[in-house]
Parts: structure tokens; sequence; C-alpha cells
């Protein structure tokens, strides 16, 4: 039997290293210098590398910490997808195939953030639960 650690058990984790995987044959075929390209690397190895350090962390807040940084940098991801598409780099269906990974890897850490916590909600740190994939755009944050 192969030796696990329990992070390498969890969909999530499993999800953000095939998301890794992923964006690095998508930065092997991009071609030039580009700042994004490194951002790109950086981001998606941090889900990974916060997924697995989070999950050995003991106190809850410390795990939702690195939770939550794991979570960023998958939005950081998603944009910097976005700013290949929007420079040409890439097409709209390899966009929409990584953010569909990405979705899902958002929605899990956003799930594991909520259930751990719990508790700081009543201490008074909260934050308003975000619904990705679902929102419709629009112009400005106001309407």
């Amino acid at each position: 039997m192969k030796p696990q650690f329990d992070h390498e058990k969890l969909r999530v984790y499993q999800d953000a290293v095939a998301f890794a995987g992923w964006a690095g044959e998508l930065l092997d075929s991009l071609t030039g210098k580009l700042a994004v390209k490194d951002q790109l690397d950086r981001a998606s190895t941090s889900i990974v590398l916060n997924l697995a350090e989070g999950n050995g962390k003991r106190s809850h807040r410390d795990r939702c910490r690195f939770l939550d940084i794991a979570r960023g940098s998958a939005v950081e991801s998603a944009a910097c997808l976005d700013v290949l598409l929007a420079r040409g780099k890439i097409d709209d269906c390899r966009a929409s195939e990584g953010k569909r990974q990405l979705v899902g890897v958002v929605s899990m850490l956003a799930g594991l953030i909520s259930r751990f916590g719990g508790n700081e909600i009543a201490n008074g740190v909260s934050e308003a639960r975000a619904t990705y994939g679902q929102q419709d755009l629009v112009e400005n944050e106001n309407d």
C-alpha cells in the first residue's frame, strides 16, 4: 500500500493537483515572456501547497487561514486565465475549461472554510457567502 497523507485523501486537493497539472501544460504551450505566466504558475502551485499545509493544522482558525489563502489563489488563477484570454494567448474554450476546474475547487474550499470557520462568526468575523459560477455580471457593484 502506498503511503498517503491526510490531505491527499481530500477531493479538493486531488482536483487542485489536477488543475496545477492542467495549468502546467497550458504554460508550456505559451510562447514569449509574460508576467501572467509566472503568476499563474505561482497561483496554481499555491492552491495545492496551502491546502496541504492548512489540512495539517490542528486549530480551526489556522486551518481556515490556509484554506482561505488557497481559495484566493484559485480565484487569482481564474483571473490569470482572463488576462491570457484578453491578450489573445488562449481561446475561450481553454479558459472555460480551466475555470470549470477552478469553480469546483473554490466551491469545495468555501464549504471547508464554512465547516471549520463557524466559530469565527460568533466572534464578529464573517464574510458573505459567494455563489461561484452562478452570478450575473453587473456593470458596477452598486447595481
